[in-house]
């Protein structure tokens, strides 16, 4: 069974997307939308409770045997009364299954099953989305494609290990129940180290060091102001001081900034 695009989408009527305001926490209507998506592609309440069981290590209760209402019921229960974070080990855990239960039809379901999820994240104001399989971290539109282009950026000039930093920084932002802040700007600052010191050539120079030897690497004031940036980093990434643990909206302007100055040195470079 295929999922019907209603009205508003079909004529093309949206609202605008709320601001991300949810991210540590699963709401009741996001556990609701991801079970009814399931049945409604098809998927019986039986086999929605294997996947959710496993997912939860959780057995079965074997004493329910009929779908409706008896599996569905305990299908239900096992959604709503989890913990949040365990809800996005589910919606992993379902889109797997799907890939796998789907493989000769190009995971049909799979990808409506993630249309969906996603769309209700952005429409919700949740501060994740469903991106190959993985439930990652989700930013700004401007974020989104400030890291996005970067990447690509990286992997187009053939810098594997810049890249790789760049994706440990989402991994660690991505991290539940809690995310590894200070690992995010480690990683972030990382990846424009490992690109500075490969365009200038020096590998083991710190990226202060490398914004001192080559002051037209940066238009001015811009590398000043990294500097202090790095400064920043090396304080609650590298060298942690008691209480300077960054905030998640730190965090991410770091990992955004980085980004944006790792595209830039890139076609600069190129």
């Amino acid at each position: 069974m295929a999922l019907q695009e209603p009205f508003s989408k079909r004529h093309r009527y949206s609202r605008a997307p709320k601001e991300i305001s949810i991210r540590e926490d699963a709401p009741q209507n996001l556990r609701y939308v991801v079970l009814q998506t399931a049945i409604d592609l098809g998927w019986a309440p039986s086999s929605l409770r294997t996947i959710i069981c496993r997912a939860l290590r959780i057995p079965p209760d074997k004493d329910n045997w009929s779908e409706y209402p008896n599996i569905w019921g305990e299908v239900e229960s096992l959604m709503y009364d989890c913990p949040w974070y365990k809800v996005y080990d589910i919606i992993e855990a379902m889109y797997d299954r799907f890939v796998q239960h789907d493989a000769q039809n190009r995971q049909r379901d799979a990808v409506l099953f993630a249309e969906a999820v996603n769309s209700f994240f952005i429409e919700e104001g949740i501060g994740w989305q469903l991106s190959n399989g993985q439930i990652v971290v989700r930013g700004t539109e401007t974020f989104e494609a400030t890291v996005h282009t970067a990447t690509e950026a990286l992997q187009s000039a053939q810098r594997p290990t810049a890249a790789s930093h760049l994706h440990e920084a989402l991994g660690d932002l991505s991290r539940r129940p809690e995310p590894d802040l200070s690992g995010a700007v480690y990683h972030a600052m990382g990846s424009l180290e490992c690109l500075a010191r490969d365009v200038t050539g020096n590998p083991k120079a710190t990226l202060g060091e490398v914004l001192k030897n080559n002051p037209d690497l940066l238009p001015k004031p811009l590398d000043t102001a990294l500097s202090q940036v790095w400064g920043y980093a090396s304080n609650v990434a590298r060298h942690v001081q008691e209480g300077c643990e960054p905030g998640r909206d730190e965090a991410e302007l770091v990992v955004g900034l980085c980004a944006a100055v790792v595209t830039y040195l890139t076609r600069k470079l190129s």
